[in-house]
């Protein structure tokens, strides 16, 4: 590629940045329903997955009946009465035993922690579309989550790393489900996230929409519950996306913040999860505000 073509290419990506983040006020909800994502590639996840097994001390349960899609569920049995539950989004376009494990402190900690596999990953039906119709899965997930007998569905709190983190954002924005969420190192931009990466781009890459509906930077005053954007202090990509979408939303009133953790992609988990769960556990004592409007209907990939 030569030089004049990469600045090109540098500045279309500018120009569709700047679209986003002019386009901050506008509602999530509102534009998912109102477009339709064109695949031109109907394909599974880009990353290869394992056969699922059941992790030990868990259980499998199917959450999405059309297409067999399957999550696993643990944490402590209910004693007396319903618990708080984590709907915890794994990193990466495929699940692995580790991102199991990553989810450990929140089931030591009390929650129930149910862990979906999404449409095309690992097997599944389904196509690969990149945070799109992967988000109908997240709020099925969450359904099924808020339904089980032991948890108390006005304390479903929402988590996910990397990949998992982004759809954590979008989800948030989704749906009045969930009492906090938190993304541990999650890309609010798409543009950005996906350059040099054509294998992940599904759809027509010269739709600037497509991008923008990916992108929860775009949507920054969508978000209808508590959240916290984490990210290690050496992702350098995530910074500003990360707090730009804080700012806009905080200023609407949001209780919206990005932080910085020390360390990079991995390495921030641990102290991320730790400040997850703090945040959640602030939660536990108050009453759920009045939602601000009707909910809508419905490996490790480093950035």
């Amino acid at each position: 590629m030569s030089h004049f073509t990469h600045s090109l290419r540098c500045l279309a990506v500018l120009l569709a940045c700047s679209s986003a983040a002019r386009a901050g006020d506008s509602d999530y909800s509102r534009a998912r329903q109102s477009f339709r994502s064109h695949l031109v590639r109907e394909q599974p996840s880009p990353q290869k997955g394992e056969p699922l097994e059941t992790p030990a001390g868990a259980s499998r349960v199917e959450y999405d009946k059309e297409r067999h899609l399957v999550a696993f569920l643990g944490g402590n049995s209910p004693k007396g009465g319903r618990q708080p539950a984590v709907l915890f989004l794994h990193g990466g376009f495929a699940y692995s035993p580790e991102d199991w494990m990553m989810a450990e402190p929140y089931r030591t900690a009390g929650f129930i922690t149910m862990m979906p596999i999404l449409r095309g990953e690992n097997g599944q039906a389904g196509h690969f579309t990149l945070f799109y119709d992967e988000v109908d899965d997240v709020l099925a997930a969450a359904r099924a989550l808020s339904s089980l007998p032991g948890v108390d569905p006005k304390r479903v709190f929402i988590a996910g790393h990397s990949v998992g983190g982004t759809l954590t954002l979008l989800a948030a924005m989704a749906t009045d489900t969930f009492r906090a969420a938190t993304s541990l190192s999650g890309s609010p931009d798409q543009f950005g996230f996906t350059q040099g990466r054509p294998f992940l781009v599904p759809f027509d890459p010269a739709d600037q929409r497509e991008f923008l509906i990916r992108s929860p930077q775009a949507f920054a005053t969508s978000f209808q519950c508590p959240v916290r954007i984490f990210y290690g202090s050496e992702e350098k990509g995530f910074a500003a996306s990360s707090q730009d979408t804080a700012q806009r939303a905080a200023a609407k009133g949001a209780d919206v913040k990005a932080l910085a953790i020390p360390g990079n992609h991995f390495s921030a988990v641990p102290e991320e999860i730790r400040q997850s769960i703090a945040f959640f556990q602030g939660f536990m004592g108050k009453a759920a505000p009045a939602p601000a409007r009707k909910p809508a209907t419905p490996s490790r990939a480093a950035p």
